[in-house]
């Protein structure tokens, strides 16, 4: 896990409030945006979601999963949505920068031409840093052997693209990323029977409350609650609930801290909340 912030980050830009005030005071710890790194066990790795912190989670990969002698630094990029927090990194692999060769970014339709249709998106793929290879719903693509990786369509604010999820798979276990969905209904296969599919869920918990922007339309800005989220896992057992981590914190979210009260509500109740670093193991 390469970060679990809100696409801002923590702190957050301009906010002045408790929440990010002592942060920017007293230097305390950055949470990137939200990113995970998928490795084979071979040295090949990919990335869900590209930030605006990409150069430090670059790092911080580095750091976790060593790179293999002569392996390039990434085998491609998936990303799920247009939304700042979840694509601008890719600026990074322009010629200002690393300079990639052809790296595939893999994306939706819409996305796809999001970012052929804006620069400075578009020079990326003009001048070959990224290779945009097209999926599609339901689509399976085969990372290695008996790896692979699955986008899930989800409810988000679709201003300039379609949002996925995304399904990371062996034959024996999964996971879910899920880090933006505007409510739990609706969603098919339900919120329920997703975490009877998959070993581990990764799941939007942006807010912890909804009153945690007064002034703003929370309209707006939809996204489940984690007291919503709490609400209708109630009736799961606590075995089941133990693969449920939330992460994606907006910056006022309480779960940023993992000793408020409300962080040990969540792990109290069987949940987890998920720490930059943190890595999942899929057994094949």
């Amino acid at each position: 896990m390469l970060g679990i912030a809100q696409d801002a980050g923590f702190p957050s830009p301009g906010c002045q409030r408790e929440c990010c005030r002592n942060a920017w005071l007293d230097g305390r710890p950055t949470h990137y945006p939200a990113s995970l790194a998928i490795e084979d066990g071979a040295g090949m790795r990919w990335l869900i979601d590209c930030t605006p912190s990409f150069p430090q989670q670059l790092a911080l990969l580095d750091k976790v999963l060593p790179r293999v002698a002569g392996q390039q630094a990434l085998e491609g990029i998936f990303l799920s949505h247009a939304h700042i927090g979840h694509y601008t990194g890719l600026m990074y692999l322009g010629r200002e920068a690393i300079g990639s060769r052809a790296l595939p970014v893999h994306v939706m339709p819409r996305m796809a031409h999001f970012l052929r249709a804006n620069g400075p998106w578009s020079q990326l793929v003009e001048i070959g840093n990224i290779e945009l290879v097209e999926i599609s719903a339901g689509s399976r693509i085969e990372l290695a052997d008996g790896l692979w990786i699955e986008p899930m369509p989800v409810l988000h604010r679709a201003e300039y693209s379609e949002t996925v999820a995304y399904r990371v798979c062996t034959k024996q276990s999964s996971l879910l990323f899920l880090p933006d969905i505007d409510r739990w209904e609706g969603l098919e296969p339900s919120l329920e029977e997703l975490v009877r599919q998959n070993d581990y869920l990764l799941l939007d918990a942006t807010f912890y409350s909804d009153d945690e922007l007064p002034g703003r339309d929370m309209a707006e800005i939809p996204h489940p609650t984690v007291l919503d989220s709490l609400e209708r896992l109630s009736a799961l057992p606590k075995k089941l609930r133990a693969r449920v981590n939330f992460f994606h914190f907006n910056h006022t979210n309480p779960l940023l801290d993992p000793d408020s009260d409300p962080s040990r509500k969540v792990l109290g109740q069987g949940y987890g909340r998920v720490a930059e670093g943190s890595v999942f193991n899929l057994p094949a």
